[in-house]
């Protein structure tokens, strides 16, 4: 129904409008967010104690520069790939929980910028398009079971089931295109390596269209950490792979009690 998708681009842009008023402070943007409902995952940021309005306010006394290179939908949830340029350049992705059209509950995950990768790609560029909506579940299905066969179970076997081997662009900073950086990471073996990457459990996976984000938990080297990976498919297979990761501070160190995810 034609009401249902227009309430939806609605939301995208006020998500839009929200990220980008952290560089002009602009207080109106941030009435999208029912602040009294708000629960923040992001385990560095005071629940409440300084209101959005006057932390975007701070911010954009920096001169910040938001871009916000894609922006998605699935039900209640609007998500995004942004480009942070504050002291520091980092790129993130955010995702927003709405009740309504209030946004209620925010995730987000923040890598510094680093790159390009050995195949040239930044962390951001690829390709932006929406397309292929009708095949929304089917393609969270197969990414559904390609978090399970190929990075929690560590079956490379498999992995040519996802990937075909000469058309996978990987936007990883440390990764190329070529599959045997993935196939290494994932394999049993590589459980002793230098870098052990290991993804223990997947929350939540939201997509729209060609495009699925696999939000998951695991460790690099014994840290906890959380992966977000943003997938995008053709003709049922993985095309192309954005990622950030963020190492979870203990605890202890937490800001606000809603955990990182």
């Amino acid at each position: 129904n034609h009401n249902h998708k227009s309430m939806h681009s609605d939301r995208k842009d006020r998500i839009c409008k929200l990220l980008k008023s952290i560089e002009t402070g602009d207080p109106e943007s941030v009435a999208v967010v029912n602040e009294d409902k708000y629960i923040q995952h992001n385990p560095q940021t005071h629940e409440g104690s300084e209101g959005l309005a006057t932390l975007f306010k701070r911010l954009a006394e920096t001169n910040p520069d938001v871009n916000i290179v894609r922006i998605f939908e699935d039900d209640d949830f609007v998500f995004a790939h942004t480009e942070y340029d504050f002291a520091s350049r980092n790129i993130g992705f955010e995702i927003f929980r709405f009740e309504g059209d209030e946004a209620v509950e925010h995730w987000d995950n923040i890598q510094p910028r680093l790159g390009p990768n050995p195949s040239g790609h930044s962390m951001v560029d690829g390709e932006t398009e929406i397309i292929d909506l009708e095949k929304t579940e089917s393609n969270r299905e197969i990414i559904r079971s390609f978090i399970d066969d190929i990075l929690i179970k560590r079956d490379t076997e498999k992995i040519y089931d996802y990937i075909k081997w000469n058309h996978f662009v990987e936007h990883n900073p440390r990764n190329s295109d070529e599959l045997d950086g993935l196939i290494k990471v994932v394999s049993p073996a590589s459980i002793n390596a230098e870098t052990t990457i290991t993804y223990e459990k997947c929350h939540r996976i939201l997509a729209e269209g060609n495009f699925v984000l696999t939000v998951c938990e695991g460790r690099i080297d014994q840290q906890p950490t959380s992966f977000f990976d943003l997938w995008r498919l053709k003709y049922d297979y993985i095309l192309e792979h954005w990622d950030t990761t963020e190492t979870i501070p203990p605890a202890e160190e937490w800001n606000n009690d809603n955990g990182k995810f």
